[in-house]
């Protein structure tokens, strides 16, 4: 009986170590996306993890992302003013009217945002939202892979917002179609530069992207809460989480800001229990293909060597009892 049990110990190990693992088998992957433009319409299925939410069941009010079959990410100042039982989460969505054959949707149960959110610095902008239901994965439906802890994106790295946000500051609604558009990763100094001119202040839970003197390159409101994207070889790494820009979005003095997603992995996964996201370092001065491989076999190999030191512990104890 003893010996059963340090089995079945053991046994549940296993299965935890492979549901961490099987998040990597599916994240960050867009089979659909046949294209790579910016500034345009985009297709369906091209973002699969993309969202759209609603707070009162009637328009667009922010972006997300799919991060595992029972969570989205998105911004923690999307959130300031709801009522639970209004929030409602559209997957597969391409246009915010007329067909979406692919689309789902879902309620959602709890929205956990982050507890040093600064609504006047802005810092810390990022929430959780979990789902009433679990959503089931396909190539119209699928979760991003996130940035972990210690990733990389240097100044210059090709990076993706997509969105339903207005196309221009004077325009009175957002984008009926989701638009996604190619921008650069900017310093963090060199987007402190730029907005000290209205006393804001870029800190390291903030990574910023844009084209500087080029107008019309931001994103916009209704962005929020979206992501920016990094593709390392054939995955979507996300790095941020739409927060804000100047009041006039297309101004071309000042790059769009987002909550750098790599400073909350502890954060994240400290709510999902046995499935967490897959987080995938990037690291832009790196190989793309060495970094991905390398991040998911370092993984493999802890959980294994995890394992296989418990396993001869748990006999330990019942051999000597």
């Amino acid at each position: 009986m003893k010996f059963n049990t340090a089995l079945s110990v053991a046994g549940l190990i296993l299965l935890y170590i492979a549901g961490s693992l099987c998040q990597l088998d599916v994240c960050g992957r867009a089979p659909l996306n046949s294209r790579i433009v910016g500034g345009e319409n985009a297709t369906a299925g091209a973002w699969p993890w993309q969202v759209s939410i609603h707070l009162s069941n009637s328009s667009h009010n922010c972006g997300g992302t799919l991060i595992t079959k029972d969570w989205v990410l998105s911004a923690a100042h999307c959130f300031e003013s709801f009522v639970l039982s209004k929030v409602v989460m559209y997957f597969g969505r391409l246009r915010q009217s007329g067909s979406n054959p692919y689309m789902i949707s879902r309620t959602a149960s709890r929205i956990i945002r982050h507890p040093n959110y600064n609504d006047y610095t802005i810092d810390n902008d990022i929430a959780l939202v979990q789902l009433s239901s679990s959503v089931t994965f396909s190539d119209y439906i699928k979760p991003v892979c996130l940035a972990a802890t210690g990733s990389v994106f240097s100044a210059g790295t090709e990076s993706w917002v997509t969105g339903w946000g207005k196309l221009q500051s004077g325009d009175t609604q957002g984008s009926d179609v989701l638009q996604d558009l190619r921008i650069p990763i900017v310093s963090n100094s060199v987007c402190n530069n730029a907005y000290k001119g209205i006393n804001a202040s870029i800190t390291s839970n903030m990574i910023c992207a844009g084209f500087l003197n080029v107008g019309g390159k931001s994103i916009c409101p209704g962005d929020s809460g979206g992501p920016v994207l990094s593709r390392n070889s054939s995955l979507w790494i996300q790095s941020g989480i739409s927060s804000f820009t100047e009041r006039k979005c297309d101004n071309p003095k000042y790059p769009s800001v987002f909550a750098r997603v790599s400073q909350y992995q502890t954060w994240i996964k400290s709510y999902m229990g046995s499935n967490p996201p897959g987080f995938v370092e990037f690291n832009a001065k790196k190989p793309t293909s060495k970094s991905n491989f390398g991040s998911v076999l370092n993984l493999l190999l802890f959980s294994l060597s995890l394992t296989f030191s418990f396993i001869p512990f748990t006999f330990s104890i019942y051999l000597d009892s």
